[in-house]
């Protein structure tokens, strides 16, 4: 069966290259947001939120891994072609390689006709962070921790486990992301309601993110540093991160890039100071975005070669014992 996942994420990769996410298009992730939504409503109050939390959590998990397994299934049993195709299908449906790049470039253009305002607004759309005061190198900065950050969590992330278990199982690895998404956060109402869900996603992404960071730097080359100087910056600075996995692609980035990210965001008025990650080496400028999405194609490319390689040599071993 590893042959054929790895197939049907290739076939992923080029649906999603093509389609990418149109809006007006039925979205598996729209509902999952619809049910985490009303599990939210009818769950989140009253005592024992953390065990409520929790099951809300199990319920996402078995609906979402339930159905893509019968869906597999059916289709593999019509016949191996159409299962392969019906996979592909759906791993395309958690992969969002073509949309970030595309949001990016929404916030690429605008700075190159120096139009800061229309800039922040549409950096606004994929970043949690205030940005109605940001300069251009900010704007720069945010742009490119979110593209560094969701080549794991959007793209390869889902890849990983669609070859351990295929469409089930990147189905499975969104509605976690969703979750957490969703009910992730550190504050009143979400504190206890969605630690589990947090936990989880920190699970769930702990291999592939560290699989590329490592990546990226294997496909990039860096900008301005050596390799070793590269790889040195990765292992100082990914576990300055607030978060467990977020910072191995972040600390890759900045040191392809030769630049520092991290620094102080604003979150509805208050200040977080995240640890600085990289060597400022060059100042950051709107042409970091392009290369960035540059960077994002390269590891996706070569992350997908070494699934392929990884997948033959596991089947070889299987038929060989």
């Amino acid at each position: 069966m590893i042959v054929e996942h790895a197939l049907s994420i290739t076939l992923a990769i080029i649906i999603d290259r093509i389609v990418g996410d149109p809006p007006s298009w039925p979205h598996p992730v729209k509902w999952f947001g619809r049910l985490i939504s009303t599990l939210d409503k009818r769950l989140n109050h009253g005592r024992g939120r953390k065990c409520k939390g929790a099951g809300m959590l199990l319920i996402v998990m078995l609906v979402v891994f339930v159905s893509a397994l019968f869906i597999s299934i059916a289709a593999y049993t019509l016949h191996p072609l159409a299962g392969i195709v019906v996979e592909g299908i759906l791993i395309a449906s958690t992969i969002a390689q073509k949309s970030l790049k595309d949001a990016a470039l929404e916030v690429y253009y605008p700075l190159q006709k120096e139009n800061l305002n229309e800039a922040r607004l549409k950096l606004s759309y994929i970043v949690g962070r205030d940005t109605e005061n940001l300069q251009e190198s900010e704007i720069v900065r945010g742009t490119v921790e979110t593209v560094a950050e969701n080549t794991s969590d959007g793209v390869t992330a889902p890849m990983f486990w669609a070859l351990v278990g295929g469409a089930p199982l990147a189905l499975l690895y969104r509605a976690i992301n969703t979750c957490d998404s969703m009910v992730g956060y550190k504050n009143e109402k979400y504190q206890d309601f969605g630690w589990a869900s947090a936990r989880m996603d920190d699970v769930a992404n702990w291999i592939p993110s560290r699989l590329t960071g490592f990546i990226m730097l294997l496909a990039n080359r860096p900008l301005k540093t050596k390799r070793k100087s590269a790889w040195h910056i990765l292992f100082r600075d990914a576990k300055k991160h607030p978060s467990p996995n977020s910072g191995w692609c972040e600390a890759a980035a900045a040191a392809i890039l030769g630049v520092q990210l991290g620094g102080i965001n604003t979150y509805k008025g208050i200040i977080s100071n995240r640890a600085l990650m990289g060597d400022p080496l060059f100042r950051l400028e709107s042409k970091d975005i392009i290369l960035m999405n540059r960077i994002l194609s390269q590891t996706v490319f070569l992350f997908l070669i070494i699934l392929w390689l990884g997948g033959v040599f596991i089947d070889m071993a299987v038929t060989w014992f």
